[in-house]
């Protein structure tokens, strides 16, 4: 098990080492001005610094995150469910909720922001929901609907009621698509809750603290916060894979169904 441990987490470590000394060996090569693009020991040392205003500022945007997260995943399964079972309301909702995921964030931002007041957090949860409910419900509907042929066949050989089939079949089935849109709208949760500070609102989280400190050209701390992004990214998405180790079949026979069959992304994209 440690050996496992250690050839994970090894390569990445020298890869990041090693790219971090020919950043720094670079800018002082060139003499390249803090104010284009500080040196990984300046931001060092404003990491430090500011580890508590960083590390308030990441659990505000995590909580944001997370919340939109957490109800982006209830909405989708649930919309997923709705699409499986209505063939009318697929080719009725899934088109709208195309054209309102093109919709780029600094238009839906503004909106949100001038329905709710100026000191909650309801705009930038409500947008991270959007993005999350969008990539849960595509992923979620196709593995309730691309189930073998043959597993239906035989349930319904068995007299299967519509019930127990979607319990016996379809939800096993659509686990793994579930833990693949889990692994891509999590870290996109956080892209999502930081960026929607950039529009307003309280200034509690890493997007008005990068935006403020980049403006005034604090670019060595506008770098330390975003490496607060940087941590809670990887944070959600190591997370969603420790729930699809922990909760996933483990003979993977699902996980196989689902390569050959492909996940979806947001636009389509295999996966």
């Amino acid at each position: 098990m440690f050996r496992k441990i250690v050839a994970a987490v090894l390569p990445p470590i020298v890869v990041g080492a090693l790219f971090l000394g020919l950043w720094e060996l670079i800018v002082k090569a060139f003499d390249i001005k803090p104010f284009l693009l500080p040196a990984p020991s300046a931001i060092w040392a404003e990491l430090i610094d500011r580890s508590d205003d960083i590390i308030d500022a990441t659990l505000n945007t995590g909580t944001n995150a997370l919340v939109g997260l957490l109800f982006g995943v209830v909405f989708g399964v649930a919309m997923s469910f709705v699409l499986m079972r209505f063939q009318v309301a697929n080719e009725l909702i899934t088109p709208l909720a195309v054209a309102l995921n093109a919709i780029p964030i600094i238009v839906l931002v503004p909106v949100f922001n001038n329905m709710f007041s100026s000191t909650t957090e309801v705009p930038r949860r409500l947008m991270v929901t959007l993005i999350v409910f969008f990539i849960v419900m595509v992923n979620v509907a196709k593995g309730l609907r691309q189930v073998s042929p043959t597993h239906l066949e035989l349930m319904r050989s068995y007299a299967a009621s519509p019930t127990s089939i979607l319990v016996k079949t379809r939800i096993p089935n659509a686990v793994p698509y579930l833990f693949t849109a889990l692994k891509i709208s999590a870290p996109a949760a956080v892209i999502t809750a930081f960026v929607a500070e950039y529009f307003g609102g309280r200034q509690n989280g890493l997007g008005y603290s990068i935006t403020s400190n980049a403006a005034a050209s604090r670019n060595a701390a506008s770098w330390a916060y975003v490496i607060g992004a940087c941590t809670l990214g990887l944070i959600f998405y190591l997370v969603s894979i420790g729930l699809e180790k922990t909760l996933s079949p483990s003979d993977g026979s699902t996980q196989a169904r689902q390569q050959q069959s492909g996940g979806l992304t947001p636009g389509g994209v295999t996966t």
